[in-house]
């Protein structure tokens, strides 16, 4: 648990919670949505840790436009442009996604998303942490997370190679960039 959540969530604030969290739902292609829906089921499950994070269900707003869409662009993935909208807009106070780093798998739509989560002063949570984009050490876990995220899914696939992410959710499943 991070020392946010250590500290009874004092990173969340009235402000945060008057905004809307936005559970952020992807698979990479149509295969994974049809064969791993363990993934998506979890991806779901993640309205309930907004809940726990003291947002109103009627305030946690689901995407799931790009169910079946590749991170490594963001140009055909409008669940992830309409959330950098609504960031950018000010409407949001969380974004959750089951691993930060699937929110975008290339540099320039991670930092991109970064800046504006702390220029709006927009929490990001995955399964396991919530982190204030605007903090140091945090603003640092994200951008190496994202810059791991960018050489493990960037590169070309073998079949011998297997890329695995793991979770305390109890997930493991190959890379879904």
């Amino acid at each position: 648990m991070s020392t946010l959540e250590l500290a009874g969530h004092s990173a969340i604030s009235t402000s945060h919670r008057a905004r809307t969290a936005y559970i952020y739902v992807r698979q990479s292609s149509v295969n994974q949505v049809i064969h791993n829906s363990e993934s998506t089921d979890l991806q779901y499950g993640l309205v309930e840790r907004a809940v726990r994070l003291g947002w109103p269900r009627d305030r946690v707003v689901v995407i799931d436009d790009d169910l079946g869409k590749s991170g490594s662009s963001s140009n055909e993935r409008h669940g992830f442009q309409r959330l950098i909208a609504e960031i950018g807009l000010g409407q949001a106070g969380l974004v959750v996604s089951l691993d930060a780093s699937r929110l975008a798998r290339n540099s320039s739509d991670w930092h991109r998303l970064l800046e504006l989560c702390g220029l709006f002063d927009t929490l990001i949570a995955d399964g396991e942490r919530l982190y204030d984009p605007r903090a140091y050490h945090d603003r640092l876990l994200l951008g190496l997370s994202g810059i791991m995220s960018e050489a493990l899914c960037g590169r070309p696939h073998k079949a011998s190679l297997s890329v695995v992410c793991h979770s305390d959710l109890g997930y493991t499943s190959k890379c879904m960039c």
